[in-house]
């Protein structure tokens, strides 16, 4: 079976942001910055701090920041409301596939139990259609993110496959975390963790962070020391915030037991650059609990040149993210 890996040479997270820029050239320079603050922030998990430049950046039509201004706007409130589906709608008649199944799915939001879901302009059944027409047309076009959509639409793996057989990154990983939970059928165990490992390493050299770190940790169980410590890494310079963490900390101890470098410098800079995460997600909380033993560790002048590292890296590296599910809950 063929792997393609078209996105080798451009890593997942800065083709993520290269669409983000430029698939609406209408946007102003104001509303193009908004942008791109305002998904940077809801891919930190703070979906409240995101509303105000996602607003400012739909204000300019794009069809991404009016689905993640939709997002936000569900995720803040805990269920669909007037307002995000009205984000969704505009999405969705942009030819966003994302916004579609959002409002497809609106029978399992919150808003269904509370009996509360705002009413729309087409039913949810009516935009399913619409979701997988366009889906159907583009994957006929040999777009692999559109055979991904029509697996989640439809349920059939054989989508998923096509998916990730035409390099669409979170696919392949997808498909090699279904293997990992027991899903498809192999004659040998040995057979299923060769198709994890080829499907969750061709993910990670597409660039996709959560596969490296997928990949690093078949490397631990094979023993394979130096590879798990390259792939971590590698998901540390993605900025994935768990890379981030998990790389920081194995650097701040003086004999890590996985081999790497003691660097307490470097570990405090990033653990340091983690702290601006403080309200969106939980890593927080190890940080607190993880800088004071590395900085007990360093002199002053050390720490004072830990933050001019914190600073450099923050300059040269893409911003800190979760990288969650598009269509997560």
């Amino acid at each position: 079976m063929k792997i393609k890996t078209i996105l080798i040479r451009t890593p997942f997270y800065a083709t993520l942001l290269l669409m983000c820029l430029t698939a609406h050239a209408e946007l102003n320079p104001q509303q193009r910055a908004a942008k791109q603050k305002g998904i940077e922030l809801y891919n930190q998990y703070k979906a409240i701090s995101a509303i105000e430049p996602l607003e400012i950046a739909a204000e300019g039509g794009d069809n991404e920041a009016l689905y993640y201004l939709g997002e936000a706007l569900r995720k803040n409130n805990r269920h669909m409301t007037p307002e995000a589906k009205k984000a969704y709608e505009s999405s969705a008649k942009k030819g966003n596939i994302y916004a579609m199944i959002r409002l497809g799915r609106i029978e399992e939001d919150l808003c269904s139990t509370m009996k509360n879901c705002p009413q729309g302009e087409n039913s949810a059944g009516s935009w399913v259609v619409k979701a997988k027409s366009l889906a159907i047309q583009r994957a006929k076009q040999g777009d692999s993110e559109s055979m991904y959509l029509l697996y989640e639409m439809t349920g059939n793996d054989d989508w998923l496959e096509k998916s990730a057989e035409n390099g669409f990154a979170f696919a392949q990983f997808r498909l090699a975390t279904k293997y990992q939970e027991g899903n498809g059928s192999f004659l040998l165990p040995s057979r299923r963790k060769q198709a994890i490992e080829q499907w969750m390493k061709a993910s990670a050299e597409n660039g996709y962070p959560l596969a490296m770190m997928g990949l690093a940790a078949i490397m631990i169980e094979k023993n394979d020391l130096a590879s798990f410590r390259i792939w971590n890494e590698k998901a540390a310079e993605s900025s994935y915030v768990e890379g981030v963490f998990g790389y920081a900390s194995y650097i701040g101890e003086e004999n890590s037991k996985y081999g790497f470098a003691f660097d307490p410098v470097k570990s405090y800079a990033l653990l340091s650059n983690l702290t601006e995460l403080n309200g969106g997600g939980n890593v927080i909380r190890d940080v607190n609990d993880t800088l004071p033993d590395i900085e007990k560790k360093m002199s002053k002048e050390q720490i004072e040149k830990a933050k001019e590292v914190a600073k450099t890296w923050k300059t040269s590296h893409p911003p800190l993210s979760f990288f969650p599910d598009k269509l997560g809950y």
